[in-house]
């Protein structure tokens, strides 16, 4: 389609290498899959995800900036001229790592230039980031190496370097969200972190009204315990249906999912209050893994205490009989009349207590396995990926459970109380006391079994849905995070 000899002379007008121009006329061969002379959107995704490169919209981002006529294509012409003009934004950004000059970039001056950009790291994870790129195993990068990994990534600056070396994803699967992701400075100012916020909490919708059956059957039997007729997970379903009908298994899911942007975004701000005063002087530096521990379970607790009001509603509406109440109003006001303000604060104690051992484990069990996973991939990319991290995430939340499960069964039957008939109402130790005496210490697990059959469906389905809203809200906004490229 272009002969050798028009490809030689661009080259010497241009004075760009011959060989290097040949190769893209090979790759535009092979991403114009219509043979029409030009590639678009929709050829650039195929044709690229079938060299490994998996995006989320930034394909469009490529096209409009190559794109000199307006048409939504590539031609040739301007493919070779998007390449070019990218190649030297990837010298220039090379040069800028390069801090030597001495034509190599090694594990020292990643660290340093990442924290001239806010981004403290150690040298161990600067490892990381430099073996992604070196092909030959020489510990360092040179600019060969540093373009071909690059090439069709659409980043423009150091800074946006940064932002791809940094991989953040937020899924919600109904349980606590121990630690708030991380974000730069750079991301709060563009709007990065309310589409991501926005992202989560759709993704935690949908989720939890997906395995709101399993959640209610778990409450069931942490409140009834042996006097339940809802033994297993089968006969307490039918149950269920049997006395409210199909509706009844989501009973209580409208208030649990309208609880999840109010605290997500208080844990959100009380994180970064929190974070900043323990920085104190030192605001460009990261937290360690015990500081962020520290900060997480604070910021969790100041999300709990605001909002635990919707999770005594949430109780109380899932335990509901057909027609006890008319609406989530009409049930705050009855236990407002016969129980008083206090009532909606039932089990605090016991929650509160629970998010320490859950934040704990969760948070080290999590950095655990990732490390692990990293040691043992060093050669293939510095950032695990998603689904890497919500594997870890899944497992580092279920040691997590296991922890705080027995407090989180007595919060939830002292949140009930009342609404069991001729129930006394007991303090948190009292109640603990009788559970282990009735029932032994399996009685601190009940509905535990419902609880981790709810896990995997519930963390594939957010990150489903997590993942393609992600995109739509960014394409719809017109914002494309660096952090999609890969």
């Amino acid at each position: 389609m272009w002969p050798r000899g028009w490809t030689q002379a661009r080259c010497q007008d241009s004075g760009v290498d011959q060989d290097r121009e040949q190769l893209w006329a090979e790759l535009f061969q092979q991403l114009d899959l219509n043979k029409d002379g030009r590639v678009d959107v929709n050829e650039l995704r195929i044709g690229l995800a079938a060299r490994g490169l998996s995006w989320s919209s930034v394909e469009e981002q490529i096209v409009r900036a190559g794109d000199i006529n307006h048409d939504g294509q590539l031609d040739f012409e301007e493919f070779t001229e998007y390449l070019r003009s990218h190649e030297k934004r990837l010298r220039l950004m090379f040069r800028s790592l390069d801090r030597n000059n001495d034509g190599e970039v090694d594990v020292g001056e990643i660290q340093q230039s990442l924290h001239n950009l806010g981004v403290d790291i150690t040298l161990e994870q600067a490892a990381k980031i430099l073996q992604s790129m070196d092909k030959d195993h020489s510990m360092t990068i040179d600019w060969i190496e540093w373009r071909d990994h690059f090439l069709f990534n659409p980043l423009h600056n150091m800074e946006e370097i940064a932002q791809f070396w940094k991989h953040s994803v937020m899924l919600d699967i109904g349980e606590h969200l121990t630690v708030p992701d991380e974000f730069s400075e750079k991301e709060k100012r563009s709007g990065f972190v309310w589409r991501q916020l926005m992202a989560g909490a759709v993704a935690g919708s949908v989720s939890r009204t997906g395995t709101a059956p399993l959640d209610r059957l778990k409450v069931f039997l942490q409140v009834h315990g042996q006097s339940s007729d809802k033994g297993n997970v089968w006969s307490g379903l039918r149950a269920m249906v049997k006395e409210g009908g199909l509706t009844a298994l989501w009973r209580g899911n409208g208030i649990n999912v309208l609880k999840i942007a109010p605290e997500t975004a208080i844990k959100f701000l009380a994180y970064e209050q929190i974070k900043r005063l323990m920085r104190g002087s030192n605001e460009g530096g990261t937290l360690k893994v015990h500081e962020r521990f520290v900060a997480g379970s604070l910021a969790g607790a100041t999300a709990q205490t605001i909002i635990y009001p919707m999770e005594v509603l949430k109780t109380r509406l899932t335990l509901r009989k057909t027609g006890q109440y008319s609406s989530v109003a009409d049930c705050a006001k009855q236990i407002l009349q016969k129980e008083g303000v206090r009532a909606f604060y039932k089990g605090y104690l016991p929650n509160m207590l629970g998010i320490i051992p859950y934040a704990g484990i969760d948070l080290a069990v999590y950095e655990t396995l990732k490390n692990a996973w990293l040691q043992r991939h060093t050669e293939g990319s510095a950032d695990p990926g998603v689904l890497v991290l919500v594997g870890c995430g899944t497992v580092s939340s279920t040691c997590g459970q296991l922890a705080s499960y027995p407090l989180a069964l007595i919060r939830t039957r002292m949140q009930a109380q009342a609404s069991i008939k001729g129930a006394p109402q007991l303090s948190m130790l009292t109640l603990f006391r009788s559970i282990v005496a009735q029932e032994g210490v399996v009685g601190l697990y009940r509905g535990i079994a419902p609880n981790f059959l709810k896990v995997i469906p519930a963390v594939s389905i957010s990150y489903v849905v997590y993942e393609h809203m992600r995109a739509l809200i960014f394409r719809f906004t017109g914002y494309v995070p660096v952090d999609a490229v890969k």
